[in-house]
């Protein structure tokens, strides 16, 4: 039996979603085995390619579907803001490659887990809007996931504050600062799916 019409939805942004999680996990373990970050970045980048995927396929659906789920520009923006997500991500495995940062800083660390804390939040968040009925706590998710990208920001600004203070090459500073601005960027869209989840829901209350 085929999915139904519902359910190309829901499982595209859920899977999407999951991927985001598993592309933040490989990059806080990247930070923790920089010897290692070449293949784990190709494995990230293989994240992020099916991330393209699972894009162009729910909006390739959206196009050829009548009667979605949910309001077409909600679905429409959720995988696009969910895209943005896992784009920020292997941005940042990128550089860290590209730019030889030789060892982690422990506030860069920090800022990934945040990004892990925030994609863990947004793909339970995703994953309830399959049944909003059955999901009383959905809005209490969106507002932990609000917190979480505050607490990235304050996250953000001491690493930054480190790493001007530490009196570091201003080369590796400018790396640095490429690279935590991605990190902080990926809450933010974490952020933003959750803003468009929290209008859903009091849509269908």
């Amino acid at each position: 039996m085929g999915l139904t019409r519902d359910a190309v939805f829901f499982d595209a942004l859920a899977n999407h979603a999951q991927r985001s999680v598993a592309a933040s996990e490989l990059l806080l373990e990247m930070l923790d085995q920089l010897d290692e970050a070449p293949a784990l970045a190709r494995r990230i980048s293989d994240l992020e390619d099916e991330g393209d995927k699972i894009t162009h396929g729910c909006l390739a659906a959206l196009h050829q579907t009548w009667i979605t789920p949910l309001d077409r520009e909600e679905i429409h923006a959720l995988i696009t803001r969910l895209d943005d997500v896992l784009d920020c991500i292997e941005a940042a495995s990128v550089r860290i490659v590209l730019f030889e940062v030789g060892s982690a800083l422990p506030e860069a660390r920090q800022l990934a887990q945040a990004v892990v804390d925030s994609c863990t939040a947004m793909s339970s968040a995703v994953q309830s809007l399959r049944d909003l009925k059955r999901q009383p706590n959905l809005l209490e998710l969106c507002v932990e996931i609000n917190k979480l990208e505050n607490a990235a920001d304050g996250h953000y600004r001491t690493a930054l504050a480190a790493l001007f203070k530490k009196g570091n090459d201003p080369l590796l500073v400018m790396k640095w600062r490429d690279i935590y601005d991605l990190l902080e960027n990926a809450t933010d869209r974490c952020e933003d799916v959750a803003n468009i989840i929290e209008g859903i829901v009091l849509e269908h209350a």
